[in-house]
């Protein structure tokens, strides 16, 4: 397995898409400081990238302010024909861009590869979306005035994405920020830079104008705060845990910016007798392991019914047992390493927790044979809701089941968290699903599916998940501002 990263990237069809500078005015800067960028799977170095400095980010503010003069102006139509030609580089791309997002985050190409398509539908859903930036015409309270609403960007915004999703959380904001017609600077995880230096090539190679979008790479604290420091900062993003959303927007009160937070989950996923039990399985395996379990959708708490519980634990231990954990580049691999050590270790502890608190091992549980920062799939059984995994996000293929009773009893567990993301109901009765999609307490809600992301849904939660929403012609609405206007003395 040794090495395996590392010649898959040497053989790429284009080896100019792995970047080792940062992208900052439209040229391609190198830095005497640099940053490793390791196989997590092996720990193997793979390059060394840019590590920018605090006068970079000063400078990469500067150019997306004097950008933005430019970029504004154009038509919506223009703006969208380069999202356009870059989603398309990107399909024209997208084996490359998997290779690389697998090499340097861990996750299985299949799912690399599907992220890629993901990622370039925000580029094309807000190419159009651009287009229809409506304002309103408002009836007048004031004789002879005219009184309208327009929608204007809002000028320089700044990205701070996650490893666990390196493209498609960049294109989700720079699209909807760039069809709107501010500029946008990004600040990639220090674990995944090449996915987004591969995504600012292909911008360049689309027509992007300088300075509208950048990439500075380097060590996320201090580059973060630097930009939020900013006055000419408009707006930012973040995708990421609860802990760092709160710090960030801490920073960015200062000056007041406007904040739009993608953070954690504790996503419950619930399951009622008279729902099919293998349809129940087969969904629940996908909400619980997708992006090896590290993804704020995932499935934290799974509660069962009563009447399906013992063989809901069989059947959802058995199909775990199935799934291959290797590395990412590896055929038919199901499950991944961890990108972060870190994730690895808490798994570990929440898996120990729980069973000294009582739960039971239904498989898993000891350290995978490939060692590091590999956990092998897990499922814990009679898990109660005073346990560590039942309390705090997992994020990793660690799966908690508990069983309860009713509606009533469910609903009150589900929402005793200060989470909000997302929800699964599992249930063939409508009027059930009514009344659980209505009083559950999340942004989003999945019924008989684990799938319901896309370009045009609002993406974000309740509660301390987060605020805004990306995504749709909501996710626009995060890069614009109502300007009022009221025209008067028309009939003089």
């Amino acid at each position: 397995m040794k090495g395996i990263a590392s010649a898959a990237l040497k053989n790429l069809q284009r080896p100019d898409l792995i970047e080792r500078r940062a992208f900052l005015s439209g040229i391609w800067a190198a830095r005497g400081e640099t940053l490793g960028v390791v196989d997590p799977a092996t720990g193997e170095h793979l390059v060394d990238v840019a590590a920018c400095s605090l006068e970079d980010a000063d400078a990469a503010v500067d150019a997306a302010k004097n950008a933005f003069l430019t970029w504004r102006d154009k038509l919506p139509v223009e703006r969208g024909q380069i999202l356009r030609i870059w989603g398309k580089l990107m399909r024209d791309n997208a084996q490359d861009l998997a290779v690389i997002m697998t090499a340097e985050q861990g996750k299985p190409l299949a799912e690399a590869l599907g992220e890629i398509s993901y990622a370039a539908n925000f580029l094309e859903w807000f190419a159009a979306e651009g287009e229809r930036a409506y304002g309103e015409t408002i009836p007048s309270h004031l004789p002879g005035s005219r009184l309208s609403v327009q929608m204007q960007p809002l000028g320089v915004t700044v990205a701070i994405t996650p490893w666990n999703f390196p493209s498609a959380m960049i294109t989700r904001k720079a699209g909807a920020a760039l069809a709107a017609g501010c500029t946008m600077i990004v600040k990639p995880a220090p674990e995944t830079p090449l996915s987004a230096l591969a995504l600012a090539k292909l911008a360049q190679e689309a027509g992007m104008p300088a300075g509208v979008f950048q990439v500075l790479t380097g060590e996320a604290a201090p580059l973060a705060r630097r930009l939020l420091e900013h006055t000419d900062v408009r707006a930012f993003s973040f995708t990421g845990s609860t802990e760092v959303g709160r710090i960030l927007l801490t920073q960015s009160a200062a000056t007041v910016k406007k904040a739009s937070l993608e953070l954690g989950g504790h996503a419950p996923f619930i399951l009622f007798d008279d729902a099919k039990l293998s349809d129940a399985v087969k969904g629940c395996i996908g909400a619980k392991f997708a992006t090896s379990g590290q993804d704020c959708l995932a499935a934290n708490r799974i509660y069962v019914q009563r009447g399906h519980y013992d063989r809901f634990v069989d059947a959802f231990a058995k199909a775990t047992r199935e799934l291959k954990v290797g590395h990412g580049l590896e055929p038919r691999t199901d499950i991944g390493p961890m990108t972060r050590p870190s994730v690895a270790e808490k798994c570990r502890q929440q898996i120990a927790q729980a069973i000294s608190a009582g739960a039971r091992l239904v498989c898993g549980g000891q350290d995978s044979p490939l060692g590091g920062n590999f956990v092998t799939p897990t499922v814990l059984a009679d898990v109660t809701d005073d346990m560590l995994i039942a309390r705090e996000e997992t994020f990793g293929p660690v799966a908690a089941i508990l069983p309860f009773d009713d509606e009533q009893d469910v609903l009150a567990r589900a929402n005793a968290t200060e989470m909000g993301l997302a929800a699964y109901v599992y249930t063939n009765d409508l009027g059930r699903a009514m009344r659980l999609t209505d009083r559950l307490e999340y942004g989003m809600i999945a019924v008989n599916t684990p799938k319901f992301t896309g370009a045009s849904i609002p993406f974000g939660g309740w509660k301390q998940s987060g605020l805004g929403r990306e995504g749709s012609r909501h996710g626009l609405l995060e890069y614009l501002e109502a300007k009022y206007v009221c025209f008067g003395n028309l009939a003089a």
